[in-house]
């Protein structure tokens, strides 16, 4: 689709004043491709390296005893003339999964018409963007060669991230697991088989013996993951990319090069991987550059890479666009009059 098309395409979504509200179950219907998503994150990180769309640092809330935390993001899609807010909220933090709260919603207004476009759950757009950002970051990041994956944690994000994977790397040859849930090892195994009907994954119970193992290795865990791979046992030309925990600090201050998403961001949401007087290490390269071609992912094959995930909202815009299309295409949704 051309940068035009895509423009036009957006600009016929709004139709009047009322919001068309997306639920959970409107949204949870929609049919799209792993590698649809993964060519609509990489548009708007193109995008966003261009110039033509913008991304500025997140807010975040977080009360001392760390019970909760809340983000508010606002960007703006350039090639679609789309601004929008997300908001991200999360409760439960000192509990266990079962007890934990999570609410994210993005609201779009078209930046041409002066119209609103929809406001929508964003919680299937957030588990499908994230591991397809962690795949893009496999893609640009990894040795060349790779073969093998370790994914450390089975929530959301690990369920995914293999499937994604083998998305942009489909010569990953060997598919290796940690987690401490069962039915968390099912559902991945259960995801990756409706993708990949061919393919099944290794479950590992050590993640100290697998990691020198692994070329990439992919921490999606919660807090309370007994998980914490060391720089010292990832092999030489070892890719790690942090999306939640399950990796020491070590691999990120002993890298060879650091990747991140976004510096700013990886300084509010990764405080966990700062050193003991707070700071962290150069950011070697952001990913959108890297994306582009500007700047490399990596310089040898022997380097040990760390990549840092944290989630634009450019591309929750661009993802959330491609889902209220989708919706609107078929009628889904409920239209409030809140400015009438």
């Amino acid at each position: 689709m051309t940068e035009t098309a895509v423009a036009d395409e957006a600009h016929s979504l709004p139709a009047d004043k009322t919001l068309r509200i997306l639920s959970t179950s409107d949204l949870a219907g929609l049919d799209i491709s792993l590698a649809d998503v993964v060519a609509t994150v990489e548009e708007a990180y193109r995008t966003l390296h261009a110039g033509k769309s913008d991304n500025p640092r997140k807010l975040t809330v977080k009360p001392e005893d760390g019970h909760s935390v809340s983000y508010a993001m606002l960007g703006r899609d350039g090639s679609r003339d789309v601004v929008a807010i997300k908001t991200s909220y999360k409760h439960g933090l000192d509990k266990g999964r079962e007890e934990q709260h999570y609410y994210t919603a993005l609201t779009l207004y078209d930046d041409v018409t002066g119209l609103p476009v929809a406001m929508m759950d964003c919680g299937r757009i957030g588990s499908l963007r994230t591991p397809a950002v962690s795949a893009l970051l496999a893609r640009e990041c990894a040795r060349p060669g790779a073969r093998s994956a370790l994914v450390i944690g089975t929530g959301t994000q690990g369920r995914l991230a293999l499937p994604f994977l083998l998305t942009t790397l489909p010569d990953l040859d060997r598919l290796m697991l940690f987690g401490t849930h069962a039915e968390g090892i099912a559902a991945v195994r259960e995801e990756l088989r409706t993708h990949f009907p061919d393919r099944d994954v290794e479950i590992v119970t050590d993640p100290r013996a697998a990691a020198p193992d692994a070329d990439i290795v992919v921490a999606t865990a919660g807090s309370h993951t007994p998980a914490a791979v060391e720089a010292d046992w990832l092999r030489p030309g070892a890719l790690s990319i942090l999306v939640g925990h399950g990796l020491a600090p070590s691999t990120l201050h002993r890298a060879d090069r650091v990747v991140a998403t976004s510096e700013a961001q990886m300084k509010v949401t990764g405080t966990d991987m700062a050193d003991e007087n707070g700071d962290f290490p150069t950011v070697d390269a952001e990913f959108p550059p890297v994306i582009a071609g500007i700047a490399a992912g990596r310089r040898s094959a022997e380097e040990r890479v760390f990549a840092y995930n944290s989630g634009l909202v450019v591309t929750d815009i661009a993802l959330g666009h491609r889902f209220a299309q989708l919706a609107l295409d078929q009628g889904l949704g409920t239209q409030v009059p809140l400015w009438q």
